[in-house]
C-alpha cells in the first residue's frame, strides 16, 4: 500500500517533468500520452485505496519518504497521510484531473503549446496530492503555494492575451494576501505548542482550550487566534467574501483550468483544510462563528451576482463561489462531514457543468456570450444531456423522506439540516439556515437560466443571415451572429467524443454520488467511515440532530428550488424576452448585482490606487527627493557644481597665473611679517 500511494502522489509529478522539459524533443502526442496516462494510473490506485478505506478497513498510516525541514525544534518531513480525508481528495482530486486530461486532447487540439498546458496540469495536480496527504503545516504550505502557482500558469497559459495575464496576477496577489495570514497561524501554532506535525499537535489542543494570549493590555483566545489567521488563508484559497474577486476573473483560462482548479479542486482546498484542523475548530467558538457568517455572505453574494451575469463560465464561477459558502458554513456549524459531502458531490457536477460549457463555447465557435446562444439542444445532444444532469444535480431536485434524488439534493440538503439542527445552540446558525434556504432558490433560478437560455427558446446566433430574436439583456429583435475568419455563418456542432466521454462519467457522478455514498458521509455508517479523521467535540451534537429535523425543515429545500426554476422556466421560457425588458430597465439592484456589488470598483478605489498613492509617495517623495536628493544625487550635484566654479579659474593665460603667484607670495610676506612680529 505505501509503494501505491507513493505512486499516486509522484506519478503525476514526473509525467509533468518530461513533458515540461522534454515537451518539444518528444512531440505532442507523447506528452499528452505521458501525462494522461500517469493520470489515470493515478486515478485508478486513488480508487482502490479509497476502497481499500470504505469497505477493506484499512488503517490510517503515514509514509515518510524523506526529511523535509529541520532546524532546531521545528521538524518537517515530506510524508504522505492516509485517512478518510486524504482518501476521499484523491479520488477528487485524480479523477476530475484524468477526465480534464482527457477532455484537454480535444479542447486543446488546435492549441501550438499542448505540451507545456499538459505540464501544467500535471503539476497542478501532484502540488494538490502534495496539499491534502500532507501530515504537517509545513508540506500542507508548499502544496497550497504549488497550486497558487499553477494556479498562476493556467490562467495566465495564453500569455499574450493581456485580460490572462491580468487575471493570473490578479488571483497570485488576492491569493498572497490570503496566505499571509495562513503563514502567520502557522507560526502561532508553532509558536503556542511547538510542533507543526498533526499527529503531535491535535491531542494538545483540548487541554489549551483556556489558554489565553495577553496583547496592548487585552486577553485573547489562544486557538481562536490560531484558527481564524489559519482561516484568511482558507478565505483566499476558496475565494470567500472579501478575497473573493479573483476567481471570476480567472476563467480567462482555457475551459479545462475552470473545470480543474476553479470548479472542482483546488478551490476546495481552504474546506478541506477546516475539516483537517477540526481539532482546533471545535475549540475555537469565535472563529467558528466567523467561519459560519463568512460562508452564509459568501454564498448569498455570489448567488445574486450570478442571476445577472451572460457568460456562461462567469455564472458557473459564481456557483462556484456560492457553493464553497455552503461548505464553509457547514464546516462553521460543526458539520464537518456533510461540508466534505458537499466537496465529494460538488466535484462531479461542477466539473460537469464546466465541462459542458467547455462543449458548448466549442461547439458555438469559442463564443462565451449566452446572449448568442439559444435552441441548441438539437445541435449538441449529448453536452444538453449532461448538463441538464449537471444543472438538476446543483438544484439539488430530490424527493425528501424517501432520499431520492441526484448528488446535489443529498449533499445541499445535509448541510441546511445540519444548520438548522444547529441553530438550537448557536443563534448564528440559524442565519446560515435561512441563507441556505434562500440561495437555494437562488441557485434553481441562475442554474436554469443558463439551461434554458443555452438550449432552449429562440435561436440568437444567427442561420445563414436570419434575425435573431429575445436577446436576454439587450433590446429585442438585436442582431447576434457567429463569424468565422472569413465572414461565413456558422452552425453550431457537437464536440468530439473525447471531449464528450469525460461528460458522461461525470454525469454518472453527479447522478450517483449521493445516494451511493450518503451513508458513508453523513448517515449512519458515517463515524465507521470517518474514524477518526474528523474530530467533533463532546458538546456538538449537530449530525445527530440534523437526522430528526421537523418535516418542515426537510421539504424546505426543494420548495425553494422548484420555486426558483418555475420561475427561470416563466421568465425565459413562457414569456421569452421578459429577461432583456427587465434588464433593459436597469433598476438599481439589478445594477448592483450586475457590477458584482461593486467590489472590484472598492478594491481599485481603495486598494489599488491607495497602494499606487503610497508607491509614488515613497518612490517620488521619499526615494527620489530625500534619500537620492540628500544622498547620491545631492553630492554629485554640489561636486559637480564646485568642480564646475573651480574650474573658471583655469584659464590659459599667463598672466592671469602670475598675478595669482604674485598675491600667494605677498600673503606669506604678509603671514611671515605677522608672526614674526
Amino acid at each position: 500500500m505505501e509503494a501505491i500511494v507513493t505512486t499516486i502522489v509522484l506519478a503525476p509529478f514526473v509525467a509533468s517533468l518530461i513533458a515540461g522539459l522534454f515537451g518539444r524533443r518528444i512531440g505532442d502526442t507523447l506528452s499528452m500520452s505521458v501525462t494522461t496516462g500517469a493520470l489515470l494510473l493515478a486515478c485508478a490506485l486513488s480508487w482502490y485505496v479509497f476502497g481499500q478505506w470504505t469497505w477493506a478497513h484499512l488503517e490510517p498510516f503515514t509514509v515518510t519518504l524523506a526529511p523535509f525541514i529541520n532546524v532546531g525544534d521545528f521538524q518537517s518531513n515530506w510524508s504522505i497521510r492516509i485517512d478518510a480525508l486524504s482518501a476521499v481528495m484523491l479520488i477528487v482530486v485524480t479523477t476530475v484531473s484524468a477526465l480534464v486530461h482527457v477532455y484537454s486532447w480535444g479542447y486543446m487540439a488546435e492549441d501550438p503549446d499542448k505540451p507545456r498546458f499538459f505540464a501544467y496540469l500535471s503539476f497542478f495536480t501532484f502540488a494538490m496530492l502534495a496539499l491534502v496527504t500532507a501530515a504537517d503545516f509545513m508540506q500542507l504550505f508548499f502544496g497550497w503555494e504549488g497550486v497558487g502557482v499553477a494556479s498562476y500558469l493556467l490562467i495566465g497559459f495564453w500569455f499574450k492575451k493581456p485580460s490572462a495575464n491580468a487575471a493570473a496576477i490578479k488571483a497570485f496577489v488576492v491569493n498572497r494576501v490570503g496566505d499571509f495570514g495562513f503563514a502567520l497561524g502557522i507560526m502561532t501554532v508553532f509558536w503556542a505548542f511547538g510542533t507543526i506535525q498533526f499527529a503531535e499537535l491535535f491531542p494538545q489542543i483540548a487541554g489549551a482550550a483556556g489558554r489565553s494570549w495577553v496583547f496592548a493590555g487585552q486577553s485573547f483566545h489562544l486557538v481562536d487566534i490560531a484558527c481564524f489567521l489559519l482561516f484568511i488563508g482558507a478565505m483566499g484559497k476558496s475565494a470567500q467574501f472579501f478575497l473573493h474577486t479573483w476567481l471570476p476573473d480567472a476563467m480567462e483560462g482555457p475551459t479545462p483550468v475552470s473545470a480543474l482548479i476553479h470548479a472542482a479542486t483546488m478551490v476546495t482546498a481552504g474546506v478541506y483544510m477546516l475539516c483537517l484542523l477540526s481539532p482546533m475548530f471545535e475549540y475555537a467558538p469565535v472563529a467558528k462563528n466567523i467561519v459560519t457568517v463568512i460562508g452564509a455572505v459568501t454564498a448569498l453574494f455570489a448567488a445574486t451576482v450570478g442571476l445577472t451575469q451572460n457568460d456562461i463560465k462567469r455564472v458557473i464561477a459564481y456557483s462556484t463561489c456560492s457553493q464553497l459558502g455552503y461548505m464553509f458554513f457547514a464546516a462553521g456549524v460543526g458539520a464537518y462531514q456533510a461540508a466534505m459531502f458537499h466537496l465529494f458531490t460538488h466535484a462531479f457536477f461542477k466539473a460537469l457543468l464546466f465541462l459542458g460549457a467547455g462543449s458548448v463555447i466549442h461547439g458555438m465557435h469559442h463564443e462565451q456570450d449566452m446572449r448568442r446562444y439559444g435552441a441548441l439542444a438539437k445541435f449538441l445532444p449529448v453536452t444538453f444531456a449532461a448538463m441538464t444532469i449537471g444543472t438538476i444535480a446543483i438544484t439539488g431536485l430530490g424527493i425528501p423522506g424517501v432520499h431520492l434524488g441526484f448528488a446535489g439534493f443529498y449533499s445541499k440538503d445535509a448541510i441546511i439540516e445540519a444548520a438548522y439542527a444547529a441553530g438550537t445552540q448557536n443563534g448564528i446558525a440559524y442565519f446560515a439556515f435561512v441563507i441556505g434556504l434562500l440561495v437555494a432558490g437562488l441557485t434553481a433560478f441562475y442554474s436554469w437560466r443558463l439551461a434554458f437560455f443555452t438550449f432552449n427558446g429562440h435561436a440568437r446566433w444567427g442561420d445563414h443571415g436570419h434575425e435573431a430574436h429575445g436577446h436576454d439583456d439587450h433590446a429585442p429583435g438585436a442582431q447576434a451572429e457567429a463569424h468565422d475568419d472569413h465572414g461565413h455563418d456558422h452552425k453550431p456542432h457537437e464536440s468530439p467524443w473525447v471531449m464528450l466521454l469525460p461528460l458522461v462519467v461525470l454525469s454518472v457522478g453527479a447522478i450517483a454520488a449521493g445516494f451511493v455514498f450518503y451513508d458513508y458521509f453523513f448517515g449512519h455508517h458515517q463515524a465507521e467511515f470517518w474514524r477518526g479523521a474528523i474530530f467533533s467535540a463532546p458538546t456538538n451534537h449537530v449530525l445527530e440532530h440534523a437526522h430528526h429535523v421537523p418535516t418542515w425543515v426537510l421539504w424546505s429545500p426543494l420548495v425553494f428550488s422548484v420555486g426558483g426554476t418555475l420561475v427561470a422556466a416563466y421568465v425565459y421560457l413562457v414569456k421569452e424576452g421578459l429577461g432583456a425588458k427587465l434588464a433593459a430597465r436597469g433598476g438599481p439592484l439589478y445594477l448592483f448585482f450586475y457590477n458584482k456589488w461593486f467590489f472590484d470598483e472598492l478594491y481599485q478605489a481603495t486598494f489599488v490606487r491607495g497602494a499606487k498613492f503610497l508607491g509614488d509617495l515613497f518612490w517620488k517623495g521619499g526615494d527620489k527627493k530625500i534619500i537620492d536628493g540628500l544622498g547620491p544625487d545631492g553630492v554629485s550635484a554640489v561636486s559637480y557644481a564646485l568642480g564646475r566654479r573651480t574650474g573658471r579659474l583655469q584659464t590659459g593665460y599667463v598672466y592671469h597665473y602670475a598675478f595669482v603667484m604674485l598675491l600667494g607670495v605677498a600673503g606669506l610676506l604678509s603671514f611671515a611679517l605677522w608672526a614674526w612680529a
